[in-house]
Parts: structure tokens; sequence; C-alpha cells
């Protein structure tokens, strides 16, 4: 009854449920468009061709994060990852370009043109990753039949163009439901083409326990409960912080400062997982190279490295993602938590660490409390994202199925669902808030 009624609440407001709606309406444009086959190419006979992403491996977790728009050739079916990787980009020039640091000093004009660069990295990105993927459509399962016109030069040059268009709509989409919807427009987009894989996925996961005596229903009771248990492990690594106390001196009406005991008792959250899923795209990244390497040779060894690094489930390639994901956990948060910032504006707001001296002790604790809680999480973030080999291995579940027990896809759908219920809780917030001011008498039973 209360999570009805906090329903009902929702409704109530106006601005939200317009929010609401219009995301949703984003949302359905970007289903119908990844169902939408590009011109050119048979939809009839792209049904093998998409049949062999249902099993998992490379090709299955790059049609996850596109909701099948990959597998279906459509006009999405880069999806939204181009311009993730361009952000990536540039978010890791900003440590050696010059230009760009001075950009992020500028506050919201520099970030509005920080976006710009990343927006037109986006097309350099798609021009190269297009015509690619058409290249590669007949040697990934496409039959030469599926092709109406042929691979000429005009159905590349059409295709290119509209690949390019599909994913700067799909940008576009994004960013108008950051600005006038809930959540995070570009992660909402990624989280809802990994959830439009969940049914399918389960589906083929049930006829193989149920329907094929492979343990039957109390299997899948087994798995779901499992699956529970991770997600509630995932949502304590996105939500964990490390609370370190910060003391403010009061600040008497001449300017001056009282006694420090007097002041203000606040606290610095330090995030066990500062970095979020970065570390596990950047280690999928790489371990795309290998595999793309040695396809180009025919030895005996080259076959061998393809085949390790292109199943996804095995062994080699889990303990080489695991390292890599450690790896750049540690990075990626020695680079987006400027310590050395925090200990400065810590500094110039009359602020300090209780036995902590201001100034560069200050940054010195904060950096090694840091590396303290970075350890941990990041085993534990590499233990989730390798948690699918090990349901695979020991379970026997559908490879499909086993994405949803960890990785990218996990954590992505947690960190966006809690997101965007954060947001949507805070016009709660504030529409309370703002009722409880319209009487006398409710600002009194406040205070």
């Amino acid at each position: 009854m209360k999570f009805i009624d906090t329903l009902k609440n929702v409704w109530k407001i106006e601005e939200l449920r317009n929010r609401i709606l219009l995301t949703l309406g984003m949302l359905l444009v970007y289903r119908f468009g990844a169902q939408v086959v590009l011109p050119g190419i048979d939809a009839d006979m792209l049904a093998q061709f998409a049949g062999q992403f249902d099993s998992g491996g490379i090709g299955g977790l790059l049609n996850a994060f596109t909701g099948g728009a990959f597998a279906n050739a459509s006009v999405f079916a880069l999806g939204i990852m181009p311009y993730i990787s361009a952000s990536i980009v540039v978010q890791l020039m900003q440590i050696a370009v010059p230009y760009l640091q001075k950009l992020q000093k500028e506050g919201e004009s520099g970030r509005k043109k920080i976006n710009q660069i990343t927006r037109w990295l986006t097309i350099g990105i798609c021009l190269v990753q297009a015509p690619s993927y058409l290249a590669g459509l007949p040697a990934m399962g496409v039959p030469p039949e599926a092709f109406v016109m042929g691979q000429s030069l005009m159905f590349y040059v059409s295709s290119v163009i509209i690949l390019v268009t599909g994913t700067i709509f799909a940008m576009w989409l994004g960013e108008k439901i950051t600005d006038k919807g809930v959540g995070n427009g570009i992660s909402i987009l990624i989280m809802v083409g990994i959830i439009a894989n969940m049914p399918q996925s389960f589906a083929q996961e049930f006829v193989s326990r149920v329907m094929e005596s492979n343990g039957g229903l109390i299997m899948i009771l087994i798995e779901l409960v499992i699956w529970f248990v991770i997600i509630l492990l995932s949502i304590m690594l996105v939500m964990a912080v490390r609370k370190i106390p910060v003391q403010y001196a009061r600040r008497t009406a001449s300017g001056g400062y009282e006694k420090n005991i007097f002041g203000a008792r606040q606290f610095i959250p330090l995030k066990l997982n500062a970095s979020g899923v970065m570390p596990i795209i950047f280690a999928q990244a790489i371990m795309f190279v290998p595999s793309a390497v040695a396809s180009l040779s025919d030895s005996e060894f080259a076959q061998g490295v393809q085949a390790t690094f292109s199943d996804i489930f095995g062994l080699w390639y889990n303990v080489v993602f695991a390292i890599l994901i450690i790896i750049f956990t540690y990075f990626y948060t020695a680079i987006t938590v400027p310590t050395n910032k925090m200990a400065d504006d810590l500094k110039r707001s009359g602020g300090f660490i209780p036995g902590i001296k201001p100034g560069s002790q200050t940054a010195e604790y904060l950096d090694r409390i840091m590396s303290q809680i970075t350890f941990p999480g990041s085993i534990f973030l590499a233990l989730i994202a390798i948690f699918p080999a090990f349901v695979v291995k020991l379970m026997g579940i559908q490879q499909g199925w086993a994405l949803f027990y960890g990785g990218t896809s996990l954590l992505i759908m947690v960190g966006v669902a809690i997101d965007t219920m954060q947001q949507v809780n805070s016009y709660l917030l504030n529409r309370h808030y703002d009722g409880l001011m319209k009487t006398g008498k409710n600002r009194k039973a406040v205070a």
C-alpha cells in the first residue's frame, strides 16, 4: 500500500509526471528504432544471424548493449556506445591536453565546449565503426542473399550515413532525457537496451531447466535467489562510502573564528567504488584487442590466442580480465578523485580533518584512505565482473542469462536504477517540504 501511495504521489506532481512521460516516450522511440532494419537488407533472412548471439560470447555482449539492434542490423546498430567511447577519450585527454584542462575550469561554458568536442569525436568514431560493421556482416553469418541491392558502393555510403545518423539521434534522445526527463539519459538508454534482452534470456534458461528436465523448477528458484543476492551485493558496492569526519570552525559576526569545538561536524563521503563501471568498460575494450589482432594471422599460436580471448567465460580470459579491472580501478580513481583539490577546498572553507594538518598533509591522508578502500573495492568489482563465468561453469546456466549475473550489465542496471530513484525521491521530498511550509501549524510541527 505504501508503494501504491508513493506512485500516486508521483503522479500528482505535474512536473515529475511530465518528465516521466517524456522519458518513457523517448525510450519507446529508441526501442522502435532498434527494430528498423537498414535499407537494402532482407529482415526475414536475419533470423539465423540474430540467433547466434543468444548464447553469449563477445557478439552477445555487444548485442546486449544495443538492445538487440546489433543483431537486427538496425539503424541503431551501433547504439550509444560510440558516444560512450568518445566521452572516455575526452575524459582521458583532459589529463594531458592543457586546452581541455582550461575548458574544464571555465564552468558551464567550458562544459558546453567539451560536450561539443565529444559530439564531433562521436561522429568520427562512427565513421570508422560503421563501415567495419557493414563489412563484417558477411563474416558474422549474414548470407549474401540478405543484401537485396548487393554490397555496392551505394549501399555502403547510404548505410554509413544512416548508422551515423542513428547514433547521433540516440545521443540526442539521451541528452533530452537528461535535460527534460528523469535520470541520466545516456545511461538509461544503455540500461533499457540491456533489459530488453532479459525476458528472452530467462525464457531460454527456463526452457533448458524445466522443459528439458535439466534441474527443474528448483534450479530456477536457486538461480533467482543467487541473482537476488548478487543484486544486493552490487547495490552495496555502488552505495558503500567511507565517511571522513570534518570539523568546520564557526565564524563570528566580525569574521573571526570561535573555538573549534563549537564548529559544525560534517563528513566527506569517499566511495568504495569511486570509478563505477568504467574499469570494466576499459578492461573489456582492451580484451577485444588480442582476438582482433590474432585474427590477422593464420599461425597456430594466433589461433590459440584468438580462441582464448573470444571465450568470455573461459579461465584465462577472466583471469586477465580481473587483473585489468583492478589496475584500471586504481587508474580511474586516481584521475577522477582529486584529493589535492579536495584538501585545498577544505582549507579555504575553514574546515579540517581532526588530527590532520590542513594542506598537503590532508591531501596525503585522503590519498592514503582512497588507496586503502580502493583495493577491496577493486577486488569486489572484479569478482562481480567475472561472476557470470562462475555460474556458467559451476551451475550450467545458459550463457545469455549468465550475463545478467554480473559484469557491466548488472552494475549499469543497478547504478542507473539507484540514480533514477534518487532523482524521483528528491522531487517527492521537495514537494513534501513545500507542502509543510504552506501552513503555520505544519511549520511549527517541523520546528
